[in-house]
């Protein structure tokens, strides 16, 4: 009886887990899913590539930038892999997700129409301990401010956004060139808090529960970080200054006596990537309009 007793308690335990599971899974993928289109599948292309290297169906050597292989061999796909590998599963991989993907009470926070503190560390501002907050601070670095950029000024204009990242990623491989870098995404990722930290002057950053500073501060912040962990400086002011380039075309010179904007998104990605725009000749057929039910 006893051991019928304990057999039916694993089955339970058994199904009870996989339906804790099951809907775990079930929120990941909804939670994904409500990610803009481009910060999804940067991510994702990351996530995977990374995933590959690990399960050593892939090998960074068939990953890195090589001007030779990719000129003289023709292997072209280097141009893009070199921007989705950021090393090994482990701490550095983990700390350069946090800037794209940005944690779940961050949205609530600015629904709720306090959005004036971000928080760098990760955690939410009523965690009872900031460093409880790193599990996100590793898993999505620089990703959340690719999505609070995607979300932000760039709402409604995925192929604007889609230009930066072409862009930013041609200037830094012809750079790149000149420093003999072998991988671009921490650079390109730079890049994006620069600019988000330029377009959002107001925000004061939280950095893990330790500093509190303006938002302008925080690619320099997130260097000395880096050079704390180990890795070399070179690769954050590379995306630094592209960041900079890129804001000082799209939201300083068009400003200024005489400027004008430079970096036109093309008309072929707006048509890929945007809505079309509504013409405002247009005039609606009666049965379109507003009004009481027709007979």
């Amino acid at each position: 009886m006893g051991g019928a007793w304990r057999r039916v308690k694993r089955a339970w335990r058994a199904d009870h887990d996989a339906s804790e599971a099951s809907m775990a899974w079930q929120g990941l993928a909804t939670e994904f899913l409500q990610v803009p289109a481009v910060t999804r599948t940067y991510t994702a292309a990351c996530v995977l590539t990374t995933a590959a290297v690990q399960l050593e169906l892939l090998s960074p050597f068939q990953l890195y930038f090589n001007p030779h292989l990719v000129f003289r061999k023709f292997q072209v796909w280097r141009l893009i892999t070199n921007f989705l590998f950021f090393g090994p599963l482990g701490f550095s991989f983990f700390f350069n997700m946090l800037f794209v993907y940005p944690a779940p009470w961050w949205r609530r926070e600015r629904a709720g129409g306090r959005g004036a503190e971000d928080w760098a560390g990760g955690g939410g501002p009523g965690e009872a301990e900031p460093f409880q907050g790193a599990r996100f601070l590793y898993q999505s670095r620089r990703f959340r401010y690719c999505r609070m950029l995607e979300e932000g000024s760039f709402r409604g204009r995925t192929a604007d956004f889609v230009f930066m990242f072409l862009f930013g990623g041609v200037l830094m491989t012809l750079l790149g060139l000149l420093g003999s870098l072998f991988f671009l995404g921490q650079a390109l990722t730079a890049m994006l808090v620069y600019v988000w930290s330029r377009r959002s002057p107001g925000v004061r950053v939280n950095f893990f529960g330790l500093l509190t500073f303006q938002a302008p501060f925080l690619p320099w912040a997130l260097m000395g970080f880096s050079m704390l962990l180990g890795n070399s400086i070179l690769v954050d002011l590379l995306g630094i200054a592209v960041g900079h380039v890129y804001y000082f075309l799209e939201d300083v010179f068009p400003n200024q006596p005489g400027g004008k904007r430079l970096l036109l998104t093309p008309s072929f990605l707006k048509l890929l990537l945007d809505a079309p725009a509504e013409d405002p000749n247009y005039l609606p057929l009666p049965e379109e309009q507003p009004g009481p039910l027709q007979r």
